[in-house]
């Protein structure tokens, strides 16, 4: 009866945030700006007239090639008048994947797709042609490939005896559902430099839940987290709460996400005629004098050789301000990452453009302290497919289908991802890979006595082995080794950094006439960072609002509202 009672109240409780926030979120106006006239001009409607001035891109990540993507498809801008600023030898940004036969594959993660929350990346996909299935669009093709491999997780978390857990159970006590309710009504202007500690500090309990365990290594949390992110993604992705302990949610790409996703788009603006420049590194940019927001000048270094490029009039810029996995190391099977000697490119310019103008947001509270930001990544690449077949027996999940494994009580709180197999197109038939990562690199081991920062990848994956109890079977995985990357990155979790909200800049600047910020550290408002959403989005407000498109961006769903979500939430967090 007290159950049933909790439950009403809690439902109550949701239904007048529910109405709350749709009454808050109805009184807003997003992305109003000055400058309107410039804009104007620059498309100056004459019946698909082609926009005046070039494009220039800073960062060759995802958010970039979406935006121009979108000067292409929805402002008519020829390809050739957009250029793209890259400091590596290659695109994509975090969304990589490479490799060879010879030495093994490297994932230095996967970034998860949700096909429901997913707005404005599907709409984009939808009209970059697939590079293996003619007729067929990216996202019919991702779509396609997850439906025929679902995901069911069988083996979510797995203890120190090797036991996989029953996780049907969130494990809360009543205390903290309601501190979940509470936390979920409260409005982000009173949580400004919060953590997560800080608000379940009264109930310590919270952070053996299962539900933290599975929440923290599907999206990569710390308890030292900005409480801004996490309210965000409690609401944003109330829809998988109710699935987090089979990750059904997660969308897979046929491949890596580099292949999957990356190489078709660019593949299409390299058709159009979008020029890439590669090993090209934007310094500095120049901004015009007086309260208005105009980039003028952008200082390169251009394969080794500085120069400067002047903005003209109609021109605009568009300016990824900070990578996460900028300044990311790489080890071998017999070598650790070497400890990361560069400072973060991208945050560094974006140091450089904040000191400059009002409202360009500030990197510190995210590039501050790379002992709370890092995390390592591990690639397994092996002749045939015993461990995977064990991995399998063990988990009863065959490859693709089980998406994150953890093994909560390890002291680096290790997880494992056993993709579809190929996963690289280059990947021979007779081999396997697969992706690991700890959250926490400066505790030792529980089975290698050192910090995981220090390990080699034949290190990691004998304590992987320890942790599954297959370490009699390691001299013979072991023969199978063609090599084991690991990979520090130091700032990976840096937008997850507590910050204030003014932290972040908006995607265009109050004032900005020519000049926007994408990446996972702008400000948008309701959505989530460390997804390719977010990059898509960010792209597409710079685009519209800079060019003066008038078209609708795909709105943030709100599944906080519906009350079939909210209902299987609460059953959810009574299991």
């Amino acid at each position: 009866m007290l159950k049933k009672m909790e439950k009403s109240n809690m439902m109550k409780l949701l239904a007048l945030g529910a109405a709350a926030t749709a009454a808050g979120v109805a009184a807003k106006t997003l992305y109003e700006r000055t400058g309107k006239s410039k804009k104007a001009k620059r498309m100056e409607s004459k019946n698909n007239a082609i926009p005046k001035g070039k494009a220039y891109f800073v960062g060759g990540g995802l958010g970039s090639l979406a935006g121009a993507a979108y000067l292409i498809r929805d402002c008519k801008m020829p390809g050739n008048q957009i250029t793209i600023f890259e400091g590596m030898p290659i695109f994509g940004g975090s969304n990589d994947g490479i490799g060879t036969p010879e030495k093994g594959f490297v994932c230095r993660g996967g970034r998860m797709l949700n096909e429901e929350t997913y707005e404005n990346f599907w709409e984009l996909f939808r009209s970059i042609p697939s590079l293996s299935k003619p007729g067929r669009s990216v996202t019919e093709e991702i779509l396609d490939f997850d439906h025929a491999h679902p995901t069911s997780a069988k083996a979510r978390l797995i203890d120190k005896d090797g036991t996989i857990l029953d996780v049907k159970s969130m494990g809360f006590n009543q205390k903290e559902r309601m501190a979940l309710l509470k936390l979920m009504n409260t409005p982000e202007e009173k949580l400004d430099d919060m953590t997560i500690e800080e608000w379940f500090a009264d109930s310590p309990h919270f952070f053996t839940t299962n539900f933290w365990y599975m929440w923290q290594t599907t999206f990569a949390f710390q308890k030292w987290s900005s409480l801004f992110e996490f309210r965000r993604y409690m609401r944003r992705m109330i829809l998988e709460f109710s699935r987090i302990n089979t990750l059904e949610g997660v969308t897979r790409t046929p491949l890596n996400q580099y292949d999957s996703v990356i190489r078709p788009l660019e593949t299409y603006l390299r058709k159009e005629g979008v020029v890439f420049a590669e090993n090209c590194t934007v310094t500095d940019i120049d901004f015009a004098e007086g309260d208005e927001i105009t980039a003028k000048v952008l200082h390169l270094t251009d394969h080794g050789v500085t120069r400067t490029l002047e903005l003209e009039d109609d021109d605009i810029c568009i300016m990824t301000n900070a990578c996460m996995t900028d300044s990311a190391t790489l080890g071998d099977l017999h070598t650790p990452a070497p400890a990361p000697v560069l400072r973060p490119i991208s945050g560094e310019l974006w140091s450089k453009v904040a000191v400059k103008k009002q409202g360009l947001g500030n990197p510190y509270p995210f590039f501050g302290d790379a002992s709370e930001t890092n995390w390592l990544s591990y690639t397994v690449t092996s002749k045939g497919n015993k461990l995977l077949k064990l991995i399998e027996d063990y988990s009863g999940n065959v490859p693709g289908s089980g998406a994150l494994m953890t093994f909560k009580d390890s002291n680096w709180l290790m997880s494992i991802v056993v993709a579809a197999q190929p996963h690289f197109p280059n990947q021979p038939m007779d081999q396997t890979i697969f992706w690991g990562y700890g959250l926490y690199t400066d505790k030792i081991g529980d089975y290698i006595k050192k910090p995981m920062k220090d390990c080699t990848g034949e290190e990691l994956l004998t304590e992987l082995l320890c942790h599954l109890h297959m370490e009699d079977r390691k001299d013979e995985i072991m023969a199978d080794v063609i090599n084991v990357i690991p990979c520090m990155m130091p700032y990976v979790d840096a937008q997850f950094q507590p910050r204030k909200m003014v932290d972040r800049p908006e995607v265009v600047p109050a004032g900005s006439s020519n000049f926007a910020m994408i990446s996972q550290f702008v400000e948008i408002p309701d959505d989530m960072v460390f997804t390719e959403e977010y990059s898509v989005r960010a792209a597409r407000i710079a685009v519209y609002t800079l060019m003066g498109i008038n078209k609708k961006i795909c709105p943030v769903t709100p599944y906080v509202k519906d009350p079939k979500v909210l209902v299987k939430a609460v059953q959810t967090s009574y299991r």
